[in-house]
């Protein structure tokens, strides 16, 4: 069975409203960001091999904070974004979480990449394609999982893995790609080397 023990030891330290109310901007951090219905709660529930530590909302887009997890060390997080797109979330409380998710994704010191989630059936819906232009033009690295890769034929899979590293290319950045199922657990290793190499703590880099 595919397990990181590192990731295993993720536990939840906190929900904020506002960048302000974050953790203090010290250590490193990963993003996780997609629209409500992208599967981003189950895919942070199986990267971590628990259950429950991201809550699965049957409603998309009840999720409304910015949800803290810690690693082995609380200065080595993972970052839960609220989901955005969903179409019955009331039009001010979608600008509101805009705001909160821009000030985080440009301000946030610590941040070291951005985990973009987009369903394999439907990749670069319109907010998608907005993250990337932004993340590229403030030089925020990006790792795309496309999610739910089980709904299709390997074929497929694959066919739309390549159409989409295609078009990541013209956005420019560092911007990279793989297919991902949060039930059938496959993908794990690809996007644990990817994690593994961002949370790097600063001081062990300089050793």
């Amino acid at each position: 069975m595919l397990q990181h023990p590192l990731y295993q030891r993720a536990t939840f330290l906190k929900s904020a409203p506002t960048l302000a109310q974050c953790p203090e901007d010290t250590g490193v951090e990963v993003a996780f960001v997609g629209r409500s219905n992208a599967g981003k709660s189950s895919s942070l529930n199986a990267i971590t091999y628990q259950t429950g530590l991201a809550k699965v909302s049957k409603t998309p887009g009840r999720t409304q904070l910015i949800n803290i997890f810690t690693l082995d060390v609380p200065e080595r997080r993972l970052v839960d974004l609220p989901g955005y797109g969903f179409a019955k979330v009331p039009i001010p409380l979608k600008e509101e979480w805009g705001k909160s998710m821009g000030h985080y994704l440009e301000r946030r010191q610590c941040l070291r990449g951005i985990i973009l989630l987009m369903d394999i059936r439907h990749p670069f819906m319109p907010l998608d394609d907005q993250l990337l232009q932004w993340a590229s033009a403030i030089g925020r690295p990006v790792h795309v999982l496309l999610t739910k890769a089980d709904k299709l034929a390997y074929g497929q899979q694959k066919n739309t893995l390549f159409a989409v590293r295609k078009r990541l290319a013209d956005y420019g950045g560092e911007m990279t790609v793989q297919t991902f199922s949060a039930l059938k657990k496959t993908g794990l290793e690809e996007v644990w080397a990817k994690l593994d190499a961002w949370l790097v703590l600063p001081e062990v880099e300089a050793v």
